[in-house]
């Protein structure tokens, strides 16, 4: 059994795509481009296809992961441009490898995030992220099915500033507007409860009183394991790609065995 992981996009109007919209859109591409799908087993069968941290409705993506099944093998370039042939524009397959390692969604701890704040000035901004970043602790609520939820969402934001939007994800063709307009980049560690960006929305509202007039558009533009270090988010299809080009294990110790 092969198993392919791959990265797929939410762009345009397709950000309002529900997690089970695109789950129902990916399964016709599947049969569209007769993928050999291995399948479960049971009284209703389905492929096996695992998704890994979806973004939230409503939110676009370019960092988007899963992982398929195969029962015969296949190239990962050949079922890439397949599968991206049989999906909606907008919902766009742009990476497949095949998965040599172990873990893939234990390597997605972080996410990047963009921030369209149409209608707030830009100094604005600055002066509430700056107030956000000095606050120890940030409480904001969030409705769940079990009522109105307080918890800290300063932990989980490592890097929040305002950009000069020279080079942004979010597009302004859905709503254009000659006002002000604020862009975010927030990096946040994914930990439990889940903050989400509209929670910093929440938090800048909390400190700084920011209200943007019309909601944000939020773009996800990469999420993986976050190197505390260099306190980047790296790319969690990486070591699959590296692990595929590593020359095999006993040639790697023939080498090593071999007279000078």
């Amino acid at each position: 059994m092969q198993r392919i992981r791959l990265r797929y996009t939410k762009r345009g109007r397709l950000r309002f795509t529900s997690h089970r919209d695109f789950q129902r859109a990916f399964e016709r591409a599947l049969r569209r481009a007769e993928v050999p799908m291995a399948y479960s087993a049971g009284f209703t069968p389905h492929p096996k296809v695992s998704y890994a941290n979806a973004a939230p409705t409503g939110t676009g993506s370019e960092a988007e992961y899963l992982e398929i099944a195969l029962t015969e093998a296949r190239d990962p370039e050949q079922l890439r441009v397949l599968l991206d042939e049989s999906m909606p524009t907008g919902l766009d397959v742009v990476e497949s490898v095949e998965a040599r390692t172990s873990g893939l969604a234990d390597r997605l701890t972080a996410s990047v995030w963009e921030l369209r704040l149409d209608g707030v000035d830009p100094a604005e901004a600055e002066r509430a992220i700056a107030a956000f970043n000095a606050a120890e602790a940030v409480e904001v609520q969030r409705m769940t099915k079990n009522g109105v939820r307080t918890f800290d969402a300063r932990p989980a934001v490592v890097h929040l500033e305002s950009t000069d939007g020279t080079e942004t994800h979010s597009s302004a063709a859905d709503r254009p507007t000659d006002q002000p307009c604020a862009i975010l980049r927030l990096v946040v560690r994914h930990v439990t409860p889940a903050v989400r960006p509209d929670d910093v929305l929440s938090g800048l509202r909390a400190v700084a009183d920011l209200a943007p007039p019309v909601p944000a558009a939020v773009t996800r533009l990469a999420q993986g394991l976050f190197d505390e270090e260099t306190g980047t988010v790296t790319d969690p299809l990486a070591p699959d790609r590296e692990a595929a080009t590593a020359p095999p294990k006993a040639e790697t110790a023939a080498a090593a065995t071999a007279p000078a």
